[in-house]
């Protein structure tokens, strides 16, 4: 019978000091299906990351110089082309902010320096490039994010795989031994050449790379070396996570053998000496996973939009609404700063845009809860750049009219946040106002009502009006109450556009920094929500699509 041993001592075992959740997240990268471009073996892949960072060309251009950066690269694996790399990029995640990144992969080391367009990779040796931010790979279908390889004109370069995990703040670190005895010959002349590589366990029952082995040769009884292996990279400090151990026997040409694999885990390898039996390809080990939060919620934006005539006229130059051939206005400014980072969590991209506060065609009816498309039944728009263009379809349609009521929209998002209350989803609204609330009294009601709900809201103020009410409304020095009933949470976040503008007239910075303190509470408020109710994410939900959406316009 094959079996293993590990011959190290784990030491203290201390499972009061496991995972707490960090703002690290470590990104693993695998590619498959690569171009082959070498003659006469596969392509020896290489990994190099960059970040890439926007930054003004100057303070009267929109024009933008990219500076990218060398963050990392991973290391080469011989004859494949469908590699899974072993070694990690540790990464500062930051939920409002994007966090642009690019792949690109080549055959061999062509790094001639650190900053475009000095960077350069050797054309023979270029396999593909890919870009996404790090909130794609967050947001994706268990932090899992998979995307075309491109960059060769007429060649299809194969895909790269980018999966997140957060990071716990364990620290530990442990120094293990393994050998085995009797292994499965698998070589015809010889014995075999076998190492080891060790998967810990995600979220959604796949299995992540952490380490592998050095090759011990001709021999059925290997001893491989003793290796040091941070905690967290083995299990990111759950001591019950599965840790599965595959067994191969190494061939030249890449198409390694397999002998066969065993699953334990931190807790159990901490009892120190341990014996394995590895189960051979016609067995199968379930594996144990546990649950985390990245990749498991679906994000739900919805926006609203303040269409009352306190804006001013929009043919106006005035006009805080005022359609601009030059620039965006306040409000396209904070609906693109907010959104093109939140839409990164929205896995169809799909959201509704409503509008309050005005006069709708053909009948002039006021209305305080009323789709920007057009399109009661179905109010969803694609994308960020889809509701800036219904959005400026209706400046064009409307009559700005009143009065300010937050209460329609707030209770439109609640019902479907009601409907949804295990943590597979989560909503977020987004309402964006100049002036005085009318009905302050039922928008606290509102709230209220909705603190128990896995919703947020966002509200942004645009303009030179005085926003008391709206302070009162965010609960951060009172808690908010009514009819003597408290808020479960805080579920508000306001801040007014003025208190962001750069003041060189720097658009792009004044976005950047608006949608970094918006969007800084909201991971917060949604594991608030999730302690409360003891809840952790379901593996793999479905996208949010309701059965039906009628709006229930109010006059």
């Amino acid at each position: 019978m094959n079996s293993f041993s590990n011959m190290a001592t784990i030491g203290d075992f201390d499972p009061l000091n496991a995972a707490v959740p960090a703002t690290k997240v470590e990104m693993t990268v695998s590619c498959r299906n690569l171009l082959d471009r070498d003659t006469f073996s596969k392509s020896d892949p290489s990994k190099i990351i960059f970040t890439t960072c926007l930054l003004p060309f100057c303070q009267t251009s929109a024009l933008l110089c990219v500076f990218v950066f060398q963050y990392g690269r991973t290391e080469v694996i011989d004859n494949t082309l469908n590699p899974d790399f072993v070694r990690k990029f540790i990464l500062d995640y930051f939920f409002e902010e994007r966090q642009n990144l690019r792949f690109d992969l080549s055959a061999t080391f062509c790094l001639t320096g650190f900053l475009a367009p000095s960077v350069s990779l050797s054309l023979k040796d270029f396999l593909g490039q890919a870009s996404c931010t790090l909130g794609e790979i967050v947001g994706s279908m268990g932090s899992r994010l998979e995307k075309p390889l491109g960059g060769i004109p007429g060649k299809k370069c194969g895909t790269i795989i980018v999966k997140a995990e957060e990071l716990s703040n364990c620290r530990e670190s442990v120094m293990m031994q393994f050998c085995g005895n009797k292994l499965d010959k698998k070589d015809f002349f010889g014995k075999s050449d076998p190492f080891l590589v060790f998967y810990r366990s995600n979220e959604d029952g796949t299995f992540t790379i952490c380490h592998k082995t050095e090759v011990v040769k001709n021999t059925l009884s290997p001893v491989w070396q003793a290796f040091k292996i941070p905690v967290r990279a083995l299990c990111n400090g759950d001591y019950d996570r599965t840790i599965k151990i595959e067994v191969y026997d190494w061939d030249r040409d890449g198409s390694h053998d397999f002998i066969g694999e065993f699953s334990t885990s931190y807790r159990e390898l901490s009892r120190g000496q341990s014996q394995f039996n590895v189960l051979g390809p016609d067995k199968i080990n379930v594996p144990l996973f546990s649950l985390s939060l990245f990749g498991r919620t679906q994000i739900n934006f919805t926006v609203a939009i303040d269409f009352t005539a306190s804006n001013g006229n929009p043919a106006q130059p005035t006009s805080l609404h005022y359609m601009s051939p030059y620039q965006l206005n306040a409000y396209a400014m904070a609906l693109k700063a907010v959104g093109e980072i939140i839409q990164d969590y929205d896995s169809d991209k799909m959201f509704p845009a409503l509008g309050f506060g005005a006069k709708l065609p053909p009948d002039g009816r006021v209305s305080h809860e009323f789709a920007l498309n057009g399109n009661p039944q179905n109010p969803y728009c694609n994308g960020i750049d889809g509701v800036m263009e219904v959005y400026y379809q209706s400046l064009k349609s409307v009559q700005l009219y009143g009065p300010t009521n937050f209460s329609p929209v707030i209770n439109h998002v609640a019902r479907y946040a009601a409907s949804v209350k295990d943590g597979s989803q989560y909503f977020v609204l987004l309402i964006i106002t100049d002036g005085v609330i009318s009905d302050m009294a039922q928008a606290k009601e509102s709230i209220v009502n909705a603190s128990c709900l896995p919703m947020s809201i966002i509200i942004v103020g645009v303009g030179p009006a005085e926003f008391d009410a709206m302070i009162e409304l965010d609960g951060d020095d009172v808690r908010i109450s009514s009819r003597g009933r408290y808020a479960e949470r805080d579920i508000v976040q306001f801040v007014p556009f003025r208190d962001y503008i750069d003041r060189t007239g720097n658009h792009i910075l004044s976005m950047a920094r608006l949608a970094k303190d918006v969007l800084a509470e909201i991971p917060d408020q949604f594991l608030s929500y999730m302690r409360t109710r003891g809840i952790k994410p379901s593996p793999a939900p479905p996208p949010y699509t309701p059965p039906g959406h009628p709006l229930q316009t109010q006059i």
